[in-house]
Order: C-alpha cells, then sequence, then structure tokens
C-alpha cells in the first residue's frame, strides 16, 4: 500500500500553487519599476516545483481588476480554468525558465468595466454591442447579445543584467458566452462561428487599446478566446483560439487551441473517449464495493490534442471518523495505478465538513502524494 504524507495545510496550499518559498533562504532580491519609475524591492522565490510553473514574484501584487472574475463568469470551474488555461498558452510565449509571474497590473477595474459593458454614448469604449431602448427582449437576445463576459490580464516580467524586473509580455483571456441570459426572455444559445467572428473583433481592438498605453507599446501580447460553458455545466470551458501579437505590432495568425473537458462516467460521450469511460465506471464500482453509500464520483479529464492529458476527481464521503476516512484513503490510492490511466490525476476527498483529503499522482512517479486535512 503506498504511504501517507501528512502535511501542514500551508505548505501543502504552497505546494499547490507553485510558489513555495525556498527553505534554505537563497531568495533573490532585485528591483521592480513600477508606472512611476519608482523602485520597488521584490522577492523572487528560488524553488521551482516544475519547469512550466512560474515563480510569482513576492510581495504578491493583486489584480487591478481584482475581484470581478468572480461576478463576471459563473462557474467555479470557468473561474480556474480561465486562469489557468491563459497560463498554459503563456508558455508558449514566454518562458517559466527566466519569466516571473504577476497579475495583470494595466487593465483596472473602472476600465475593464467600461470595456465589459455594451458600446452607447455614455460608454464609447464598450465592447460589447449596443442594443438601443427601442430594440425588443428577442431582438436583443439575437442580434446584441453580451458576448464578452470576462477579461482576464496575466504579465510576465524578466530579470535584466542590473538585477531589476521588467515586463516582458502580457497575456489577456476573452471570457465569452456560449449561452446568453437576459434578463426577460428566453436563454439563447450563441454559436461557436459568431463567438469566434465577435471574439476575434474584440481581441484585435483590445491589443490596440494595450498599445496605446504608456510602456505597452513594444510588448509583446497572447490573447486568448475562452469560451464559457453553461452556468449549470460541472466541467470547465476552455480556450478554442489565440493569438499572439510580436513587439510593437498588431495581432496576426489566429491559431486553434484544441482542448475540451470531459465528464466522467457519461453515456454521452462519443467513441475515442470509450476506454476511459470504461476504465472510471470499473474505478467507480471498486469505490462502491468498498463503501457502498457515495453520493457520486465525478471525473474532469482534459484532452489535449485528442490525448488525455489529466484527470480530475471529486469524491463526497458520507462517514466522517478518522480511522475510517485514512483507511478508505489509503484503499483509493490503491485504485489510482490499477484503473486508471497513466496520467496527471488528482482526488479531492470532501465530506459536509469540508475538503478530507487530497491524493495526487503524476506521470512518471511511483509514489502518489497523499494528504489528509486536520490529523
Amino acid at each position: 500500500m503506498k504511504k501517507l504524507l501528512f502535511i501542514p495545510t500551508l505548505v501543502l496550499m504552497l505546494m499547490i500553487a507553485g510558489c513555495l518559498p525556498n527553505i534554505d533562504g537563497k531568495d533573490d532580491k532585485v528591483v521592480q519599476d513600477d508606472e512611476e519609475s519608482m523602485e520597488e524591492t521584490v522577492i523572487i522565490p528560488d524553488a521551482q516545483l516544475k519547469d512550466e510553473y512560474y515563480r510569482t514574484l513576492l510581495p504578491f501584487k493583486q489584480s487591478a481588476s481584482r475581484g470581478l472574475i468572480m461576478s463576471n463568469i459563473r462557474t467555479k470551474y470557468d473561474i480556474e480554468e480561465a486562469e489557468e488555461g491563459l497560463l498554459r498558452l503563456s508558455t508558449q510565449h514566454f518562458d517559466p525558465k527566466d519569466h516571473f509571474f504577476q497579475e495583470g497590473q494595466y487593465i483596472d477595474t473602472d476600465t475593464a468595466r467600461s470595456w465589459l459593458g455594451r458600446k452607447s454614448e455614455e460608454n464609447p469604449d464598450g465592447l460589447n454591442p449596443e442594443a438601443p431602448e427601442n430594440m425588443s427582449d428577442e431582438d436583443i437576445a439575437e442580434k446584441a447579445p453580451i458576448y464578452l463576459a470576462h477579461i482576464v490580464e496575466q504579465n510576465f516580467l524578466v530579470m535584466t543584467d542590473e538585477k531589476k524586473v521588467r515586463l516582458d509580455g502580457i497575456s489577456v483571456g476573452l471570457a465569452l458566452n456560449s449561452v446568453y441570459y437576459p434578463r426577460n426572455g428566453k436563454d439563447t444559445k450563441i454559436s461557436s462561428e459568431e463567438l469566434e467572428k465577435q471574439g476575434i473583433k474584440m481581441a484585435e481592438e483590445i491589443v490596440k487599446r494595450l498599445r496605446a498605453m504608456e510602456g505597452l507599446e513594444d510588448i509583446p501580447i497572447v490573447v486568448g478566446l475562452f469560451k464559457q460553458e453553461s452556468r449549470d455545466s460541472i466541467v470547465p470551458g476552455t480556450y478554442f483560439a489565440t493569438v499572439f501579437a510580436e513587439r510593437g505590432k498588431e495581432p496576426s495568425g489566429w491559431k486553434k487551441v484544441d482542448e475540451k473537458y470531459v465528464l466522467f462516467p457519461s453515456s454521452a460521450n462519443d467513441e475515442k473517449y470509450r476506454d476511459t469511460n470504461t476504465d472510471f465506471r470499473n474505478f467507480k464500482q471498486a469505490i462502491d464495493d468498498y463503501f457502498p453509500s457515495f453520493v457520486n464520483v465525478i471525473g474532469r479529464g482534459l484532452y489535449q490534442k485528442g490525448k488525455l492529458s489529466s484527470l480530475e476527481i471529486e469524491i463526497p464521503i458520507q462517514f466522517f471518523g478518522t480511522s475510517e476516512i485514512i483507511g478508505f484513503v489509503q484503499y483509493l490510492t490503491g485504485l489510482l495505478p490499477e484503473y486508471l490511466p497513466n496520467v496527471n490525476i488528482a482526488v479531492s476527498v470532501t465530506s459536509v465538513n469540508g475538503p478530507e483529503a487530497l491524493i495526487v499522482k503524476e506521470v512518471g512517479e511511483e509514489e502518489p502524494f497523499v494528504h489528509i486535512y486536520n490529523y
């Protein structure tokens, strides 16, 4: 049976975030130039858990539009994926080996609200279509729905020879509505073709506006188009298109992003997901055989270029005894290599009391990481 590791929750959170401070005290102190050329000392953590993880500058700077994402994006799954998916797109242009991450500092709350609003005389900068007062609810839903729900900004910095960090890249994610939910009238689905057309148009305008900001005239910019799922979905949406604007240039050469989240188990999955669906059903049956009173076992698989790359599993439990939880987690850990494919796997065990355990099995790792909370 796989061994269990009991680690304090704070350390676990830092590990998951990819920004665990260096315990040897080797963090680099450097200088960052702010918007008014005032110098500010920042710390670059020496530890980098994975090559694809960006190190984050300390002290952490919150996004200039912080808080809007919670009100503008409908599900927690889309909130997470809109940010994480943009990071994946960013690694294709800003190498995590020599770039450092910082939340967006250029599109502030007022600017974001203005851009996300409808275009009107009062709001000429609105990116969503104008809806005249004499237009009926049906016409608005058909001809002028809200396409753009949120704008995610991420900044990437590099260190200079003078031990200073400077901005070297910006990534912008446009979260687009696949369904328009009007205050009055019925919900309206927006076609993928229309969403792509509108998203490209908005993206090119946003890059133009960023280029007009002081200090961003020559900064490379990545843009991704993110398609939100419906508000009752339990799988996240994904980025479906991306473009890169080189230094001082406008975006050109849009590319498709081949990513998709698939729910397991599900009878609706098509032929290419059959093997994984069968494996997951067998995994779930093994869990039911051990403890039959489970509410459900939910899996979300991320497919990239047609291949399963990761699997997230949620397991709600109805027992609360510590010894029972430990026994169940040990049993569950042994099931992973027996039933599930060899991809990155994260299993979250929860109860009415909140998180109970976390199991992480990565490709190439023989021993999974196991954490039982509050033990």
